[in-house]
């Protein structure tokens, strides 16, 4: 599915970066498009690019995971991290449709905008309230979706973090080499 090892080193610890960056990033742009519409129009197929993007990260980051959990002594802490991670993907899958909704809505608004402009009657026009409960519905899910990625990305980091660390310092400051 993807590479394991980068110049020895092994690929999880350099993908875990791009998901990290990636999941807050393509959260707040899809709920910055669902509050601003315009933007949704400036970002075109962007948003749903980046999402797309933050989705594939995901797998290909979990599959150099498992290769990497197989690599060192059973930890638990390492399962319960592999465990976590594998809890980010239905997240991302949501933030991929909405972000994929979200364009569609604005393509189909940017006709229907030009249309309600056009006319000059003054009365709320059919489909106005539909598309304000729309937009009011992608806010609360583009809110809902963004904020359980990142909250589930930090829960991954932090767990991942754990089992990388525990043991492997020393809470004491020790001497550099050379110093007396």
């Amino acid at each position: 599915m993807g590479p394991t090892l980068i110049n020895g080193i092994p690929a999880h610890v350099l993908f875990v970066h791009v998901v990290v960056v990636l999941v807050p990033l393509t959260a707040l742009a899809l709920l910055a498009c669902a509050v601003r519409p315009q933007l949704a129009r400036r970002f075109g197929l962007a948003l749903p690019a980046l999402a797309a993007v933050t989705l594939v990260s995901v797998p290909i980051t979990t599959h150099a995971g498992e290769w990497l959990k197989h690599h060192v002594a059973g930890d638990p802490l390492v399962r319960q991290h592999a465990e976590l991670g594998d809890g980010l993907l239905p997240w991302t899958v949501g933030l991929f449709a909405l972000a994929v909704a979200l364009w569609w809505m604005q393509r189909g608004t940017k006709a229907a905008s030009q249309a309600d402009t056009s006319a000059v009657t003054g009365e709320v026009q059919p489909g106005t309230r539909a598309r304000g409960a729309l937009k009011a519905a992608a806010v609360v899910l583009s809110l809902a979706l963004g904020a359980g990625a990142v909250v589930q990305t930090y829960r991954i980091g932090d767990s991942g973090a754990r089992a990388a660390w525990h043991d492997n310092f020393s809470t004491a400051r020790t001497p550099e080499a050379g110093s007396r």
